[in-house]
């Protein structure tokens, strides 16, 4: 447990993470420790088969570590995600093609059983912090990509969670597209003051949005250094030119080890 006055929201503490494949052991992570703090903007960073994702899942409590301790607020992942602390975002928004996009936002509130007079207001402030208050009622298929997954953001977000996980969501889009998010995602995270951890294997995208980056290595998956992030908020695309960003681009490529 933290006291009250922590600022810790998630702390990992030796977190292994070990399957059975083939009869064989594979681990996936090994003792990974990390705090994180309250409205921080943290980055996963790694290549694939670096345990990125499963340490996502680990918080998120779709996946029960093999060794070490986790506490979310105080508490176990199982009874942050009970308490629906969470937010997920996926690399796919995984919109339902017959809801509009005022009903896909709201399919979270039914299935929670939130009260019926809550729905409009909610979904009509998620709409206009996503900047799609125009487009409530057309459906995924008349979205642009980057639309739609503005759409699963609001989704997310229409719990109110106090901590937003995203696995990679910007990944299957094109460069400009994603630049365009990364803007569009930290002047949500700005207004809302969620705690953010951010999977991605793009490294300017983790320096551009991130508080901290931490680097995760592979074989075995590990916490092979944490970088901080000292760039000026709110960050710009200009920055992107910037000698400090190249630099820090360039310390975060250098902390990994065994690719």
């Amino acid at each position: 447990m933290h006291n009250k006055d922590n600022n810790t929201e998630i702390m990992l503490n030796q977190i292994g993470m070990v399957y059975n494949s083939n009869g064989k052991d594979v681990t996936a992570l090994t003792n990974v420790t990390l705090d994180i703090q309250k409205g921080e903007f943290i980055s996963l960073l790694g290549p694939s088969g670096c345990g990125k994702t499963t340490l996502l899942r680990i918080i998120a409590d779709l996946l029960k570590p093999t060794s070490g301790e986790i506490t979310v607020g105080g508490e176990s992942p199982k009874e942050a995600r009970l308490k629906r602390r969470y937010g997920i975002v996926f690399q796919s928004p995984v919109l339902y093609d017959w809801r509009t996009v005022r009903k896909n936002i709201q399919l979270p509130l039914e299935i929670m059983k939130v009260k019926k007079s809550e729905y409009d207001e909610r979904v009509e402030s998620m709409l206009d912090l996503v900047g799609l208050s125009k487009f409530g009622d057309h459906y995924p298929k008349e979205l642009s990509g980057g639309m739609q997954q503005r759409v699963g953001i609001a989704r997310a977000l229409a719990i109110r969670p106090e901590i937003l996980l995203m696995d990679e969501p910007f990944s299957a889009l094109d460069e400009f597209t994603r630049e365009k998010l990364h803007d569009d995602l930290l002047k949500i995270w700005s207004k809302t003051n969620k705690t953010v951890v951010f999977v991605t294997h793009n490294i300017s995208e983790a320096v551009y949005l991130s508080d901290r980056v931490c680097v995760l290595s592979p074989h075995p998956g590990r916490l092979s250094a944490v970088v901080d992030i000292n760039l000026p908020r709110p960050r710009s695309k200009e920055m992107r030119s910037s000698v400090e960003f190249n630099q820090l681009v360039t310390t975060v490529r250098n902390s990994f080890e065994g690719v």
